[in-house]
């Protein structure tokens, strides 16, 4: 039998407080060329778990929308969401995914540190966001390798953009750029800060192959 709704909800609101869902990202960024890509997948290789079987392959199509209300002050509230399904699994879920502002805290934090929320859902999640009034900005498709470290993920990703809209996603793509994106990345709990080091000390490990830093996105004026 299904919980009733209130009970389902004093359940959510118990393990936000025991600190037992993993609603926060800790995310350094960076890029490598082409001509080097093969030999960060090699080092990656040998720094990872999972060394005999090899990283996980993805080819993913990803839409970016946000919702805009009316805040409590005068400038309105941005809900960005994101909505990634895999193209070379198509039976697979949707996914669904809420990421937050980057938290200002201290600048010498080791990386960024920003409010993450992610759902599997069915196909329908686009016109349900369309339906509540969310408008799409830009979608991508994201090519390329998964490795894992601990609790640790690092994706090697080749960013392309979309075909003409007569194409199916994933065809009549072409590059973004002559280099793959970077992603080191950690989705914990609230307070587990000490997370941010153990990356950082990873990170360095793939130097000077990759720069992986945090990025201010402030500053470029946009989100990741």
């Amino acid at each position: 039998m299904a919980a009733a709704p209130g009970s389902a909800m004093d359940s959510l609101s118990a393990a936000l407080k025991c600190n037992i869902i993993p609603n926060q990202e800790y995310l350094l960024q960076g890029s490598v060329l082409d001509q080097y890509v093969e030999i960060l997948l090699h080092r990656l290789r040998g720094l990872c778990d999972n060394v005999d079987s090899g990283p996980e392959s993805f080819h993913d199509h990803e839409l970016s929308f946000t919702l805009r209300a009316q805040g409590t002050g005068s400038a309105p509230m941005v809900l960005p969401l994101r909505v990634r399904r895999a193209l070379d699994l198509p039976d697979s879920p949707w996914q669904l995914r809420y990421v937050g502002q980057q938290e200002l805290g201290d600048k010498n934090r080791p990386t960024i540190v920003r409010s993450s929320i992610d759902m599997a859902c069915s196909s329908s999640v686009v016109e349900f966001l369309t339906e509540l009034g969310c408008r799409m900005d830009f979608e991508y498709i994201a090519r390329g390798y998964m490795f894992r470290k601990g609790r640790m993920k690092i994706t090697v990703s080749k960013i392309f953009k979309m075909g003409n809209m007569n194409s199916k996603p994933g065809e009549g793509v072409e590059p973004i750029s002559q280099s793959y994106l970077v992603e080191l990345s950690v989705l914990a709990p609230t307070g587990q800060d000490a997370i941010a080091e153990d990356m950082r000390v990873f990170a360095e490990q793939l130097k000077p192959l990759v720069q992986l830093e945090k990025i201010d996105y402030k500053r470029l004026g946009t989100m990741p």
